[in-house]
């Protein structure tokens, strides 16, 4: 998967980017400030994917413009494809595909697979579950869109419940009326359920490989997930009624309390995925080092699989993440992404791996100059 032109506008402090990207590395260069991670960050969007930043959609268009207007052409194993994003701050914004305009981003999403480190990356060990749920969904997701319609399904069934669940403790509903909202998490749970234990079981693998190699084989990185209804010994590889009914039952056991707080405390929007070091918890006892080696290993092994499963190579966005490495570490990324257009940012180019040739984009004040 190849992005072969792109062109930006008004998004942030961007202003009348366009280029040809290079095949394999494209390397983003300036100072602080000028705009190489809203470059990334504005490709990233086109995916059809929120901020990796965080950012509000509000804050998407530079402060003294209305609109903004970003599009690339994509490569993939069978055609080219046209991707454009357009935004105005009375309206909204619209994506199209291909000319035609779209409702929502899923059909982009499907479309264009991309990867991205950043340096907040490191909460996936050491934040909250949330953090590492939100990992593996997007992951699974790129894997298998079937996906992304259960955990939609799911997060609308959820906040039913919850809002019922309200309704009950102060009296305005009954609590018999709980069961049809808890059919239909059971139904969409276990399958989330499954298909997160399916992919922590891969990702475990890579990783620990990875991990291995980069820690120059004296320590152990492993991956278990957690689920809040499931032990490891009730995961099969398909989903069977069994396995509905036991998370219908863990639902139904849980209900008084849930009634009580108003907030539903089983089921998938609790699971975890639980990350060792050594055998230990690496959010607790790992340092800081090791929990940016961590988070690393986890995305490159996120690419990885992706390869393994599609025609495609996903394209890969690293925000300022070489400056730190040293040679070695370089090395080791530079050989997993070797087969895979790469972007990355950099204040200054001479902390890259020499022998990586590739396109040097300099940018000054939201510009390639």
């Amino acid at each position: 998967m190849l992005i072969t032109f792109a062109q930006i506008n008004g998004f942030k402090n961007l202003a009348d980017i366009s280029f040809t990207p290079d095949e394999k590395y494209n390397i983003i260069v300036g100072p602080n400030a000028q705009g190489k991670t809203n470059l990334l960050e504005a490709l990233w969007i086109l995916s059809g994917c929120k901020s990796f930043r965080g950012s509000k959609e509000k804050d998407y268009i530079a402060i003294d413009k209305d609109s903004l207007s970003a599009g690339i052409k994509l490569l993939d194993c069978l055609r080219e494809h046209k991707i454009r994003l357009d935004m105005n701050r009375n309206n909204g914004k619209s994506f199209s595909l291909n000319g035609v305009k779209l409702k929502g981003s899923r059909a982009v999403f499907d479309v264009f697979k991309c990867i991205a480190f950043i340096p907040d990356d490191v909460d996936i060990i050491k934040g909250s579950p949330e953090k590492r749920r939100n990992f593996i969904d997007m992951a699974c997701s790129q894997l298998n869109p079937h996906f992304v319609v259960y955990l939609n399904k799911s997060n609308a069934v959820l906040n039913q419940r919850n809002a019922l669940l309200k309704a009950v403790m102060l009296g305005k509903d009954n609590p018999d009326s709980l069961e049809i909202w808890d059919r239909q998490a059971a139904a969409v749970g276990a399958v989330i359920s499954n298909m997160r234990y399916q992919y922590v079981k891969k990702i475990n693998d890579i990783c620990g490989d990875l991990y291995k190699t980069i820690s120059g084989g004296n320590e152990i990185l492993s991956l278990e997930y957690k689920s809040n209804v499931y032990k490891q010994a009730d995961f099969n590889p398909y989903c069977n009624d069994a396995a509905v009914q036991k998370y219908f039952d863990k639902l139904h056991e849980s209900a008084d309390y849930d009634i009580r707080t108003g907030v539903s405390h089983t089921g998938v929007n609790r699971d975890d995925v639980l990350i060792r070091i050594n055998g230990l918890n690496a959010k607790d006892y790992a340092s800081q080092g090791q929990i940016k080696s961590a988070a690393l290993v986890m995305k490159l092994a996120q690419a990885e699989i992706f390869m393994r499963k599609s025609k495609d190579a996903p394209v890969i966005f690293l925000d300022d993440v070489m400056g730190e490495l040293d040679e070695n570490r370089q090395r080791f990324i530079f050989n997993i992404v070797k087969d895979m257009q790469v972007f990355l940012t950099t204040p200054n180019e001479n902390a890259i791996l020499p022998g990586i040739n590739g396109k040097i984009l300099r940018m000054k004040e939201g510009r390639i100059v």
